[in-house]
């Protein structure tokens, strides 16, 4: 299968670090509570930050996430155990956009940790619902619900990792909710099996 991956809070846990310093940031550099949604995944949406606000936010911040942040449990494991079945990885990301630099130091740092196993890499993607047509993907993992929903939309099957508080999504055929790696890898495990039984029973 060919399989569409997020790396900010899929592959890579930065999204709690995030959090971490969204709060920070509020309370000790802006001394105020402007938090009106903890629900939303990103800090953008869960603070009532002006433009200006946010990126001195970033510039304050981000190249500690990306010092700081460690893979998501089971990562690369899973990630490794999914190559060697001959699945083709693919990451879909937006990481890049704002800094470029972000690609290049991500590459290294796959690669340092033996992660340089992906088929294809998609940087700076702003519609990643248009990637996943492109490519023909046939599951993608995000941790966005809006995304998630936008990917299920063009009915493409789709895993919302969900691991920090973040929005509720109706399960349906191409929306599927996990919380860890290890379900990740079952659920796969679950739709090659279905897949391959649905060829038998044609053949029959």
């Amino acid at each position: 299968m060919k399989i569409g991956i997020d790396l900010d809070g899929v592959v890579f846990d930065s999204e709690k670090i995030y959090r971490v310093y969204s709060e920070l940031y509020d309370l000790l550099e802006l001394k105020q509570n402007s938090k009106i949604d903890n629900e939303e995944l990103r800090f953008q949406d869960r603070f009532a930050w002006t433009e200006e606000q946010t990126e001195k936010f970033w510039e304050l911040y981000v190249r500690k996430v990306w010092k700081e942040t460690d893979y998501m449990p089971g990562a690369k494991t899973v990630l490794k155990m999914l190559k060697e079945d001959g699945h083709e990885l693919i990451v879909i990301t937006a990481r890049g956009g704002t800094y470029k630099e972000a690609i290049d130091i991500t590459k290294e740092r796959l690669k340092e940790d033996g992660l340089d196993i992906f088929d294809k890499y998609y940087w700076a993607v702003d519609d990643k619902s248009k990637v996943c047509v492109n490519e023909n993907v046939d599951i993608m993992i995000d941790d966005f619900y809006k995304i998630c929903q936008s990917i299920a939309n063009c009915k493409i099957k789709t895993i919302y990792l969900k691991d920090a508080p973040s929005k509720e999504l109706e399960e349906n055929e191409y929306i599927k909710t996990l919380y860890n790696w290890g379900e990740i890898y079952r659920y796969i495990k679950e739709l090659e099996k279905n897949s391959n039984h649905k060829i038998k029973c044609t053949k029959l």
